[in-house]
């Protein structure tokens, strides 16, 4: 199921610019004091490291993502999720002409 809307939140309202221009998100804190970011990745090819866990749901567009000592890259859509582990890298990629990717980081 996607998430689309986070009620009774505080949104920073400066966005994380990252990768000139490629990633761009915005970090919110719930009313329970749980944080997390929305954002959109362009088409390209950027390389993220975690500090704490995360899940990185897609809520529109697509990505492929490659988990750091893995070799394959994995597709994730609309209503999917993948996990990362806290301090590791993992790569994302959007490919040029479709839809860039949507997505909420729910950090563990």
């Amino acid at each position: 199921m996607t998430t689309t809307q986070l009620d009774a939140v505080s949104v920073t309202t400066q966005a994380s610019v990252y990768f000139d221009g490629k990633c761009i998100s915005h970090g919110i804190t719930l009313a329970d004091g749980t944080r997390k970011s929305v954002g959109v990745i362009l088409p390209a090819t950027l390389t993220f490291k975690t500090g704490a866990p995360e899940i990185m749901e897609c809520v529109a567009g697509s990505c492929d993502y490659r988990l750091a000592g893995t070799e394959a890259w994995v597709k994730s859509s609309a209503g999917e999720s993948f996990s990362i582990p806290g301090n590791a890298t993992f790569d994302i990629r959007v490919n040029q002409g479709g839809e860039p990717y949507h997505y909420i980081c729910h950090f563990g």
